[in-house]
Order: structure tokens, then C-alpha cells, then sequence
């Protein structure tokens, strides 16, 4: 009895020092920026201004913006966990030649923005470049969000918050704590899970036109979860599902193509 009891002592210790641990490091297991910093003209961007701006809690981070052509709407592109706005220079470029405005957010902890990472914090991050959007006489009905993975969460929640004309989402899911409840099942994620994203309640009150886009391959984000906050959203609505995709699937031209086309038809709609 005497070593039962000393092997069950060594098991909670054991657990209790395994969640205090994955409980202190959560953050840098849910987000993974780099620092790189390159500006847009070293990557062959033109006509783009990075900008420098203050945030309400004393942050500073950089935005990247290039003005829309005549009649086309700006689109607010709120990115993922991963790297930095300089890595997705290909898709500003591409926003660029479709004519739109382009505003990319590099998140408070992320690029050379100041800083430290948190779910409060990058809406805050993201609710700074739309008043920047709007101070530049930019009106609501011609700003367009769009939100890549983890920026699927943040875009939502500007949408609840702010007026905009549509919403795109890269595989979206309910909550990032639903994700990580599953992966990490035997943990007590839902008691200590600190950024939780949790769309699900903030998607009733997004009400304006929204596509989905999910590969039904996705091993980071399950088709599951899009499918899921998809029932969930007000109409109108559309949901396309790529065959085969992985989560990669979010830098294809193909899917940049569907979300240009659904601007424009919500553009010339206003």
C-alpha cells in the first residue's frame, strides 16, 4: 500500500508539474512570430506606406497600406500565428493588382511592432488599423476584412464591434480552446486556456455578407470547426470547401481569386 500510494503521490506531481508548465508556456505554444521586419520595397512592393501608429494601450505597431483605385473597395487583412506581414508580400501584391486598397496589421509581438502577444491585444491591434482606415476618409461600406487562421478570430471580433461591408475567413473555427481541448484532452485546457478566441461568441452579431473558405484536409484547423461557426453565422453566407486542401490551402491564388471576386460583388452591392 505504502509504495501504491508513493507511486499515485509521484503521478500528481508529475501532472501538476506538467500543467503548470504547459499553463506558464501556453502563449509561446499558440504563437509563432518572426522579427525579420523587411520593409515592402525590399520584397518589390510599390506604392506602399508602412506606417507606425500608437495603439490605445501604448503599443506600436506597423501597418503596411497602399490606397484603392478609383471606385474599389480596401480590404483589412488580419493574418495568422505564424511569421510576420512581410512573408505574405505575395498576397499584398496580388490585393494590389485587383485594384483594392490594402491595409496588412502586423500584430503587437510580431515584425518590429512593440509589445507582447495576447487575444486582447491583437483586437485592440486590429481595431487601431480600422480607425486608421476610417481617418483616412476611408467609409465602412467600402472596408472589407479578412481573416487567415487565427486572424479568422480577430477579424470576427472586429466585425461584431465595428460596421464593414463583408468578411472572408480562412479556416475559421469555433473557438482556438475547442481546438486545443481536443488536442490536448487530458489536460484542463478550458479552466487555464488564457487567448480563447472564442468566434462562436461573437458571430451572431456579425451581420454582413461572409465566405468561408476550408480545406476538408486540414490537420491545424478541422474542417469541423468552419463547418460548425459557419451554421452559426447570420445570412448572407457562403461556404466553399476545397477537396484535398491542408491548411496551406489559404495561400492559393484560387482562394484569393473567390474572395476578390466576393468583394467586388459586395462592393458594387453598396
Amino acid at each position: 500500500m505504502v509504495v501504491l500510494r508513493l507511486i499515485l503521490l509521484a503521478l500528481i506531481v508529475a501532472y501538476a508539474a506538467i500543467v503548470t508548465f504547459m499553463y506558464l508556456q501556453q502563449r509561446s505554444l499558440q504563437y509563432f512570430p518572426t522579427h525579420q521586419a523587411t520593409p515592402p520595397q525590399a520584397l518589390g512592393l510599390t506604392g506602399v506606406t508602412e506606417e507606425r501608429v500608437k495603439t490605445s494601450d501604448g503599443e506600436t505597431i506597423v501597418l503596411w497600406y497602399a490606397p484603392a483605385q478609383s471606385g474599389r473597395p480596401t480590404v483589412l487583412f488580419l493574418h495568422g500565428n505564424g511569421g510576420e506581414i512581410s512573408g505574405r508580400h505575395a498576397r499584398f501584391a496580388y490585393l494590389q493588382e485587383q485594384g483594392f486598397g490594402v491595409m496588412f496589421v502586423s500584430y503587437r509581438g510580431y515584425g518590429a511592432s512593440t509589445g507582447s502577444i495576447s487575444e486582447q491585444g491583437l483586437v485592440t491591434d486590429a481595431l487601431t488599423a480600422y480607425d486608421v482606415l476610417r481617418g483616412k476618409g476611408i467609409a465602412p461600406q467600402q472596408i472589407m476584412l479578412l481573416g487567415e487562421s487565427l486572424g479568422t478570430g480577430v477579424a470576427i471580433q472586429l466585425a461584431a464591434r465595428k460596421p464593414v461591408a463583408a468578411l472572408a475567413l480562412e479556416a475559421p473555427y469555433t473557438a482556438t480552446v475547442d481546438i486545443a481541448a481536443d488536442v490536448y484532452w487530458w489536460l484542463p485546457v478550458r479552466l487555464l486556456m488564457k487567448d480563447q478566441f472564442r468566434s462562436r461568441d461573437y458571430i451572431a452579431a456579425v451581420k454582413v455578407p461572409l465566405l468561408v473558405q476550408h480545406g476538408d484536409a486540414d490537420r491545424v484547423v478541422p474542417i469541423e470547426q468552419g463547418r460548425a461557426l459557419f451554421a452559426m453565422a447570420n445570412e448572407p453566407k457562403q461556404m466553399v470547401v476545397i477537396p484535398g486542401g491542408g491548411h496551406d490551402v489559404i495561400g492559393d491564388e484560387a482562394v484569393w481569386a473567390r474572395e476578390a471576386q466576393f468583394f467586388l460583388a459586395h462592393a458594387a452591392a453598396q
